[in-house]
């Protein structure tokens, strides 16, 4: 029996959102660490070129940094054609882009709903349809979109950002029928308190002790144990698997812990 791991295989491209740091830079690194050419895209168009150039060297792959608003789907169409051009394939798709409210209700905007639903929900759907014939042409292919435990948990300090990865995980079902039929998997991944630039600020006010006393595993997670996972549902190794929610929170959602 053939048990050798097959996480370098597929072997073609993947377009990360976000990927110039926090989770979309450790997912890169984990994809390019296999040998898997990577599209980086995001906001900051000299730090995203600088990361790619990184990664390239580190780990001699294709690798691509491009500025994209993954709320502007005329940048997502521009994103995906320049992606096709820099890569010899695309076989992989991460929306890994985010931001976080932090105002409640007290402080909720229709301008501040609209602006979380174009980030982390609308470009899912866009860029599966975008990107729909490049992933049908590759054996293997596969998405993964971030979702959150906030998705599940009740957490008054950001409303949009729980609605908008609910949404993402109900989206990544209805898209996970439509999408098999062309052989491509689509799931969730929902992480816990991980250690990024995007929860440093509320660690930072209210003390790393508020978050993992309700961890089993007591400590914050590290953005590399996120990458790994991703890099996992885009593999071979997760053939049939499709559809899901893998949650990657160190045991927090199912703490009781005070």
């Amino acid at each position: 029996m053939d048990v050798t791991p097959r996480l370098h295989s597929p072997s073609t491209g993947v377009v990360i959102t976000g990927g110039a740091s926090g989770l979309g830079r450790a997912t890169a690194e984990a994809l390019a660490a296999v040998g898997r050419p990577v599209s980086l895209w995001d906001l900051d168009a000299e730090k995203t070129a600088r990361v790619a150039d990184e990664i390239a060297r580190r780990y001699e792959v294709p690798t691509q940094g491009l500025a994209v608003d993954v709320r502007d789907p005329k940048a997502l169409e521009r994103g995906v054609a320049s992606a096709r051009q820099a890569m010899p394939n695309i076989g992989g798709l991460v929306h890994a882009a985010g931001v976080v409210d932090t105002d409640s209700l007290d402080g909720l905007t229709a301008e501040g709903w609209d602006d979380g639903i174009r980030v982390h929900l609308r470009p899912v759907a866009l860029l599966a349809k975008a990107l729909l014939p490049d992933l049908a042409a590759q054996p293997g292919s596969a998405i993964v979109a971030f979702a959150s435990i906030n998705a599940t948990l009740g957490n008054a300090a950001n409303p949009i950002y729980s609605a908008a990865k609910g949404g993402a995980l109900s989206l990544v079902r209805s898209l996970a029928d439509r999408l098999a039929r062309d052989g491509i998997r689509i799931n969730a991944i929902s992480p816990g308190q991980i250690r990024t630039p995007m929860l440093a600020p509320s660690v930072e006010h209210l003390g790393e002790a508020a978050y993992t006393r309700r961890i089993l595993l007591e400590r914050l997670g590290e953005p590399e144990e996120i990458g790994r996972v991703v890099r996992f549902l885009l593999s071979d190794e997760a053939s049939y698997i499709t559809a899901a929610e893998i949650v990657v929170d160190g045991g927090n959602i199912s703490s009781q812990r005070m």
